[in-house]
């Protein structure tokens, strides 16, 4: 029998100043977990352990998922972020590679196995930790099923050399159960609230719940969003921001109170925002015609997302700043925004709008118009005006998602989950194939699991 020693290394204690006392630990290396959750302290560093693992994962990834195959953005590269635009994947692709998904995962199911053993049965501070757990690894498992469709399905951690570490996939719907089962837990047990920055980067319920939207949506639940979307709105957490300047802030200083969920990084712990946007010629992503052209005028949210002045902007200030140096390369410490109120309240808009009726209309459009109120837009007055728009109150509300929450890791989402990724990307990259909608699974996965079969497009 052997036991496989999970390795973490916990450098969030510098995220934040408010949360350096409860973090302020050694770093704990080369342990056997099962020998490790001893005592309360150690239940509490291996959940932020599994925090640790997401800044690995979404550090990059998230816009490459999120945007690089989407219309918002451009590049002058020709790497990755070119390939995905021209919906050229293949298995050797760096965002084809999941292990740092299940890397949060493993770390995941150690603290939900094990954490019990640390506190009597119904014990609130133990229900809490591992509903933490059970939120990251809804997370993870969520851009897993959303990125490759059918996936493996790992619950427990490796604990001996009997079990069969060559998993094959589970189908995409059961991998969802089991998301809504984790966030179902986790918006029952996790904390009300913190009381300090940990609201916006640690789960909460009002995090749980807002994922739990997102997860709805994707499946079309629209009675279940509107139920999950309402806690969300109703939470005294969340609110939006009144001013663009404030608006600029969520994404530049972070902990605002719009924010529901960021990934947090710092000065030790970077991302890859900066490369991803920012640094001149060399950005991976930058504006595209068609996403500039979208915008309504008199618009007050461009003049926070790009240079306005450059007929081909080199960078997108979104994240970085308005008006950053566009040729620094100094690493990025801006925390990644994933779950925002803004970004509800236009999925319930939808959610209300796919159920229909006069108030469901009415209540639609009084959501979508506090988003473009904000933004210096004229609000509509009636669905007729939105119809007039867009074509319809749907589409102007995947549009305002387009704008309101450009770069931020949801428009390839959005359009795959509205049905409107083969429509929208078509005449700018040829794609065709549902079947091509999903990522091909990375050969170094492939290599290790004998029993894992390529993705039917990519074979």
């Amino acid at each position: 029998m052997k036991t496989i020693k999970l390795i973490i290394i916990l450098i969030i204690s510098s995220l934040v100043v408010s949360c350096s006392d409860l973090l302020d630990k050694s770093p704990i290396s080369s342990f056997s977990a099962d020998g490790f959750y001893k005592t309360t302290s150690d239940a509490q560093t291996g959940v932020y352990g599994i925090y640790d693992a997401a800044q690995t994962a979404f550090r990059l990834n998230f816009a490459y998922w999120g945007e690089g195959r989407a219309d918002n953005v451009k590049t002058a590269q020709s790497g990755e972020g070119l390939a995905l635009m021209q919906n050229n994947l293949d298995a050797s692709l760096g965002s084809a590679y999941w292990g740092d998904l299940y890397n949060i995962i493993n770390r995941a199911n150690y603290a939900i196995k094990y954490i019990p053993n640390v506190y009597k049965e119904g014990d609130a501070t133990g229900n809490q930790l591992i509903a933490e757990a059970k939120a990251l690894r809804a997370l993870a498992y969520f851009y897993l099923v959303r990125v490759w469709g059918d996936i493996p399905v790992i619950t427990e951690p490796y604990l001996s050399i009997d079990q069969n570490i060559f998993v094959s996939k589970t189908d995409k719907e059961s991998v969802l159960n089991l998301i809504e089962d984790d966030l179902e837990f986790a918006a029952q047990n996790c904390k009300d609230k913190f009381g300090d920055n940990r609201d916006r980067i640690m789960f909460t319920k009002g995090s749980a719940n807002a994922l739990l939207t997102h997860v709805y949506m994707w499946r079309h639940k629209y009675d279940d969003a509107l139920t999950t979307s309402k806690l969300v709105l109703d939470n005294t957490l969340y609110s939006l921001v009144t001013t663009m300047d404030d608006w600029g802030k969520i994404f530049t200083t972070g902990y605002s109170k719009e924010s529901i969920f960021e990934v947090a990084y710092s000065d030790k712990e970077t991302n890859s925002l900066r490369v991803l946007y920012a640094i001149g010629s060399y950005a991976i992503y930058t504006p595209s015609e068609k996403f500039k052209t979208s915008f309504e005028t008199g618009d007050k949210r461009i003049d926070y997302v790009y240079d306005v002045t450059l007929a081909d902007p080199k960078a997108i200030w979104k994240y970085l700043g308005k008006g950053i140096s566009d040729e620094v390369a100094t690493a990025s410490k801006q925390d990644i925004v994933l779950i925002r109120l803004a970004d509800i309240m236009l999925l319930r808009a939808e959610a209300l709008t796919k159920k229909g009726g006069t108030q469901n209309i009415a209540d639609a459009l009084i959501l979508l118009n506090k988003i473009r109120t904000r933004a210096g837009l004229t609000p509509y007055n009636t669905e007729a005006e939105a119809i007039a728009a867009y074509g319809d109150l749907e589409s102007a509300i995947l549009h305002e998602r387009s704008i309101e929450l450009c770069f931020e890791g949801h428009r390839w989402f959005d359009l795959v989950r509205t049905g409107k990724a083969i429509s929208t990307m078509k005449p700018l990259n040829g794609i065709s194939d549902e079947k091509n909608l999903v990522w091909p699974i990375s050969t170094t996965s492939l290599q290790k699991n004998p029993n894992l079969l390529q993705n039917e497009y990519y074979k």
